[in-house]
């Protein structure tokens, strides 16, 4: 990779809305989400409110965001392939802990969050072609004088229950004798406040989801987003590993979507504009390694080299 740094998984927390989706509680079966979808004329996106600008709630009640925006797109192909043209869409409640096994027992048929795609998780789900390349870091105040991990020996560190970040800060931990405490928070929001409160030093996390809570703090002078990238993080959609027809659906729109430009165009919309509820922009020029995933789209990730 050259930064010395491995593929693995993060993601945000739940949305407060659920709008009702009747009796999905069976566990899925090779080919079921297709045959599902089919025979109930319903498509459920597993989406969150706090993962902006990926999957929030902007106030109206219906999720938004960057990757909701690219599960629109995969649910009309996904329309047009089981000629459905009456397909409904519906949105679970979904969290970094409940989002495998709602995919996993059928609750959702797309999980449309910052899912990064890595080994261990694609023995329970499958995952689409990426859309996106975070790295994981760290949110802290601005005058706090921590400006890498070494900053950090002693010090209590946040990240988000039900992501991967832990692993990583405890095997930097391990690897410098940094003695680092570290917390998880239920959600990012929640980890954010322990910063904000100066009730933990640092919150680690996908860079992408610290500029989008920094932004939206009011204060983003404030806090500083710093260190080194413990990891890289390819987000995908994340749907059922028991269904290679709906596998082969939404690779192809996806394939589509980044060759076609469509993809540059979504970006623009929710990394370089300002985006609802309060009109904020993260500013996020598209990175090095985002727009070359883009020239050659695949679902395949570092751990498959």
């Amino acid at each position: 990779m050259g930064m010395g740094v491995r593929f693995r998984l993060s993601a945000a927390a739940g949305i407060t809305l659920l709008l009702s989706i009747g009796a999905v509680g069976r566990h899925a079966t090779a080919g079921e989400s297709l045959e599902r979808i089919t025979r109930t004329g319903r498509i459920v996106l597993g989406a969150r409110d706090g993962s902006l600008p990926f999957s929030y709630v902007a106030g109206h009640g219906k999720p938004v965001g960057y990757t909701m925006d690219i599960c629109t797109k995969l649910v009309e192909a996904i329309r047009k392939h089981v000629n459905r043209p009456e397909l409904q869409v519906t949105y679970l409640q979904v969290t970094p802990s409940t989002r495998f096994t709602s995919i996993v027992e059928g609750k959702s048929d797309l999980d449309c969050g910052p899912n990064t795609n890595t080994f261990e998780r694609r023995q329970r789900v499958a995952f689409t072609i990426p859309n996106f390349i975070a790295t994981s870091r760290m949110l802290v105040h601005a005058n706090a004088g921590i400006r890498n991990w070494s900053d950090l020996r002693g010090k209590l560190v946040v990240t988000t229950a039900g992501t991967t970040n832990a692993r990583s800060i405890m095997e930097r931990n391990s690897t410098r004798a940094l003695k680092i405490r570290l917390t998880e928070a239920s959600d990012d929001h929640q980890s954010f406040r322990q910063v904000e409160e100066r009730k933990a030093d640092a919150f680690a996390m996908d860079d992408v989801l610290l500029f989008a809570l920094r932004a939206a703090s009011g204060r983003p002078e404030t806090y500083a987003i710093v260190g080194d990238p413990l990891t890289v993080e390819p987000y995908a959609i994340m749907f059922s590993k028991q269904d290679a027809e709906l596998k082969k659906v939404v690779d192809g729109e996806m394939a589509r979507i980044i060759l076609s430009g469509e993809i540059n165009t979504l970006y623009a919309k929710w990394f370089n504009s300002p985006i609802p509820p309060d009109g904020i922009n993260l500013n996020m020029p598209i990175g090095s390694l985002l727009r070359s995933s883009f020239q050659f789209p695949s679902d395949k990730v570092g751990d498959d080299w």
